[in-house]
């Protein structure tokens, strides 16, 4: 029985035929465009293509925003001019098939449950550090929505009161300290200062920049500067996790997205931190930490997943 999964992206969609086991047949991937009626046009070829040789049974759909409850209607994309958008309807009646549409945090966090690295538990958290920090929250075996349907928005959970803006409208969100920007911005300010800035500095005159991949190539290779940055956004996402765990308790933690790259060299950090802000640490059973196993493939198999095992 196979379903297709797409993952609708800032600059990319990726779509593919997803099997019962989380095995990918076929993959596809096309630029996003930027208006909306050929957005919507792309994602329909893109799944009528999927699925010209297999027997496809259902289409899930994975973008950012907040998804109704009914995984039906995009109440709100960041990045899209989708407002309250029946996105569920306009694709099943284009399409003929069962279509769910699900936050793409959601949907990465439920590949990973499902078939990644919280296969065996049942209490999972997932955040991911890239340009912001994706969450999701799984919860007895089954995804958590919240009674609107946009819960597990982790990474927009008030970190610091009147801290730094944030894309949501609000000051002080956890992703504008813990994400891959995060990391960019405190790179930046450590090269400002000198002294163990001194590589970031070099490299910045060079490049013009400083880019998160290359961060990551100095952390890898001790620059003190690199390390300390990487420091100070695991510290964040430790002391969130901290905050987390008193909450809901996980078993696991999953943290994916393009700093998860780095490792170990950036769960030492955030396990410190995590341990040093929990409530009752010594005499509590403490989560564990893993890197995300699915990478990119994460949101379109985690749709195609949920539109069939919660159709």
């Amino acid at each position: 029985m196979f379903r297709v999964g797409i993952d609708i992206g800032g600059t990319k969609i990726a779509g593919g035929v997803v099997d019962e086991t989380g095995r990918i047949i076929e993959k596809v991937r096309v630029d996003t465009p930027t208006d909306t009626v050929e957005l919507a046009d792309a994602v329909v070829n893109m799944v009528r293509h999927l699925s010209l040789h297999h027997e496809v049974v259902a289409t899930g759909v994975a973008a950012a925003g907040f998804i109704d409850r009914d995984r039906a209607t995009v109440i709100h994309a960041p990045n899209i001019a989708w407002r309250n958008e029946p996105l569920k309807a306009i694709f099943e009646s284009r399409l003929g098939m069962p279509v769910a549409i699900e936050n793409d945090a959601n949907a990465a966090g439920w590949a990973e449950f499902r078939y990644g690295a919280g296969r065996d538990v049942d209490h999972m958290m997932m955040l991911t550090m890239g340009t912001g920090v994706g969450g999701a929250v799984i919860l007895d075996g089954k995804l958590y929505r919240g009674g609107h349907g946009i819960g597990g928005e982790l990474g927009h959970v008030r970190f610091t009161r009147d801290g730094l803006p944030c894309g949501c409208g609000q000051n002080g969100c956890l992703e504008q300290y813990a994400s891959g920007r995060a990391l960019q911005r405190e790179a930046n300010s450590i090269a400002d200062a000198g002294g163990i800035g001194a590589g970031l500095a070099a490299l910045r005159a060079e490049k013009g920049t400083i880019s998160g991949p290359a961060i990551s190539r100095l952390v890898l290779a001790g620059d003190e500067g690199a390390v300390e940055a990487l420091r100070r956004v695991a510290t964040a996402l430790g002391e969130a996790c901290g905050g987390f765990q008193a909450a809901l308790d996980p078993e696991l933690f999953v943290i994916g997205g393009g700093v998860a790259q780095l490792g170990e060299d950036l769960l030492g950090p955030v396990r410190l931190a995590y341990e040093t802000s929990l409530p009752g640490y010594g005499d509590r059973p403490v989560a564990e930490f893993a890197i995300a196993q699915l990478g990119n493939d994460a949101g379109l198999i985690g749709a195609a997943d949920l539109a069939v095992v919660e159709a």
